[in-house]
């Protein structure tokens, strides 16, 4: 990536989280945020490492391990609420453990990690060599009073994570793919090995453009403040149907119960859904291996306020 833009990605971290990243050998930008979590796992995970993926989760990251050689092994989130269970975190660790996937805000639950359960990771792993990926592509999508605990700000976590954000998250420019990763310099210098190979170089004239851009930090410190409206705009729609929100802490998705409106499964009831009232929503059981039905589906409210309201009325017949 141009120094231009490394330099201000790593004064934005610095000034967020409190940790100082050399913007010559620990900041690389990326093609996009899933670029740079396929390119970690390829630098360090070998044929026989264990990785650790807790469930639900993003679709790339299964496949990501499988294609390095890897052995994924999945954790699940506590059904319901989606805290991390850290017993079965910790009953997974074994001496072929090599990485653990973290991501928060987390999608597609909506969660936050909160400063204890950050903490309480960094305690768990501190005996240990495991390696993180910390995918934090929502960072600038937490609603208050809670905040982004990014792993930067836990100098345990920080001296064995790869941090992985997104422009494209953050300023809505998801078609540009750019984003980046922030690790110590030794794995910045494994990460890069692979880099160069799979990307060799991103999307220059956009890179130009994102580090003019970031001379202001208001966009992005703005951000949580413009997605709770839209959130709160949602949730109160939906709370005038028979739909069960959970909470929605971060990120632009709702989770809603649909045990009180339908007796069909998640993937069922989306495709009802979307064919009779023409409103598209996922089921959660899609981001678990084995297809794990709770009876949850996942709203996307990162949309013009006349599209949500459209979308309540239409929702409102359930």
């Amino acid at each position: 990536g141009i120094l231009q833009l490394r330099t201000a990605i790593a004064a934005k971290v610095e000034a967020l989280y409190g940790h100082r990243y050399s913007a010559t050998d620990e900041i690389t930008v990326t093609a996009g945020a899933t670029q740079a979590i396929i390119t970690a796992i390829l630098a360090v995970v070998r044929p026989g490492d264990e990785v650790i993926v807790l469930e639900p989760c993003y679709d790339s990251y299964v496949p990501n391990v499988e294609l390095a050689g890897g052995s994924v092994v999945r954790v699940p989130l506590t059904p319901g609420t989606f805290r991390p269970d850290f017993g079965k975190i910790a009953a997974a660790l074994t001496p072929k453990t090599r990485l653990i996937i973290v991501n928060t805000p987390h999608n597609p639950s909506a969660t936050v990690w909160t400063d204890a359960e950050m903490r309480q990771l960094d305690d768990l792993l501190a005996p240990t060599e495991v390696l993180v990926i910390a995918d934090e592509v929502y960072e600038h999508m937490v609603y208050a009073p809670l905040r982004h605990e990014s792993a930067a700000r836990y100098p345990g976590l920080a001296a064995r994570s790869f941090i992985v954000s997104s422009f494209g998250k953050t300023y809505h420019v998801t078609g540009w793919k750019v984003g980046y990763v922030a690790a110590p310099a030794p794995l910045m210098a494994e990460f890069r090995k692979v880099h160069q190979f799979n990307v060799f170089t991103v999307n220059t004239p956009m890179q130009h453009a994102l580090a003019q851009f970031m001379s202001e930090p208001a966009p992005y410190l703005g951000l949580p403040a413009f997605y709770q409206h839209k959130r709160d705009l949602f949730a109160a729609g939906l709370a005038r149907t028979r739909l069960r929100l959970l909470p929605s802490e971060g990120t632009y998705f709702q989770c809603v119960d649909i045990s009180a409106v339908s007796d069909l499964s998640e993937s069922e009831f989306c495709l009802w859904l979307t064919g009779e009232l023409g409103v598209a929503a996922i089921p959660l059981s899609a981001f678990y291996g084995d297809g794990f039905d709770q009876r949850v589906v996942r709203f996307c409210f990162a949309k013009k306020d006349e599209t949500l309201n459209a979308a309540l009325e239409r929702l409102a017949k359930l």
